[in-house]
């Protein structure tokens, strides 16, 4: 299923022409899907969190874009997760205007659940997989 947080784009997010940074793009999308885990009680302090996995890297993340955002203000990220494996989830996205008839950008991003002693990739527990099951989405019959 399909989730969507707003974020914020702030002044010194912009590059010289007023238009959103391309670097920037990664970070809306990291703001938004950490929005929907601390929500469920994640947090980056192991000590607090309700969840055992919190060590996470992106491995991959692909971008395109295809409308440029102008000026600060308010955005919709759009995510859900295509596929989670044994270590790792593949999260697609897209980046959308607030009143959804633009899209800015979209794509997909890669995370490893790691192991922070060997900072290897390890299985992910039984409960982030059942927190996620309702970011999944159903494959498709084509």
């Amino acid at each position: 299923m399909t989730q969507t947080r707003p974020v914020h784009i702030h002044f010194d997010d912009l590059d010289a022409m007023g238009l959103l940074h391309n670097s920037r793009y990664s970070l809306l999308v990291e703001r938004a899907i950490s929005a929907y885990w601390v929500e469920l009680g994640w947090n980056f302090d192991p000590a607090v969190s309700r969840f055992e996995d919190v060590f996470l890297a992106v491995r991959e993340f692909k971008i395109t874009y295809s409308a440029p955002i102008a000026g600060a203000g308010e955005v919709l990220v759009e995510f859900w997760l295509d596929k989670m494996g044994r270590t790792s989830g593949v999260y697609g996205f897209r980046i959308l205007s607030a009143d959804r008839s633009t899209t800015h950008a979209e794509g997909y991003r890669v995370n490893v659940n790691l192991d922070p002693a060997t900072l290897r990739p390890a299985p992910f527990t039984a409960e982030t997989r059942a927190a996620a099951e309702p970011l999944l989405r159903a494959p498709s019959l084509a």
